[in-house]
C-alpha cells in the first residue's frame, strides 16, 4: 500500500492542524492505521492509531486529548486532527499501515508501510 501524508506546516502554540495520510493499492480497511512523529535528535515515537474499523484507537499519552485519529474507509484516508498545539509538538510525522494488527498499536516495528515524512513546526 502506497501512503501519502500533508497538512504539515507551521502554527503558532495553541493552534491546530490536521493532517491527512491517503492510501492506494490495497484494501484500506485490512490496515491498521497510525501516526508516529521524530523530533530532532529523538527517536520515532507513536503518537496514534486506529483500528481498521475505526472502533477503537489508542493515543499516546502526550497527546490525549488534544489530538484525535480518525479514519475514512470509503476515501481510503486517514486523518490526525491535532488541536492546542504545543512547541514540544514540532516534529516530522509519518503515517503507517500495519496488516492485521493487533492493540495497542504502538511499535514501529509491526507496522508493515509508511509513508513519507509531513514537517510540524509550532512556534512559541
Amino acid at each position: 500500500v502506497q501512503l501519502q501524508a500533508s497538512g504539515g506546516g507551521l502554527v503558532q502554540t495553541g493552534g491546530s492542524l490536521r493532517l491527512p495520510c491517503a492510501a492506494s493499492g490495497r484494501t484500506f480497511s485490512n490496515y491498521v492505521m497510525g501516526w508516529f512523529r521524530q523530533a530532532p535528535g529523538k527517536v520515532r515515537e507513536f503518537v496514534a492509531a486506529i483500528s481498521r474499523y475505526g472502533d477503537s484507537t489508542n493515543h499516546a499519552d502526550s497527546v490525549k486529548g488534544r489530538f484525535t485519529i480518525s479514519r475514512d474507509n470509503a476515501k481510503s484516508t486517514v486523518y490526525l486532527q491535532m488541536n492546542s498545539l504545543k512547541p514540544e509538538d514540532t516534529a516530522v510525522y509519518y503515517c503507517a499501515a500495519d496488516y492485521g494488527g493487533s492493540y495497542p498499536y504502538t511499535l514501529p516495528r509491526q507496522y508493515d508501510y509508511w509513508g513519507q515524512e509531513t514537517l510540524v513546526t509550532v512556534s512559541s
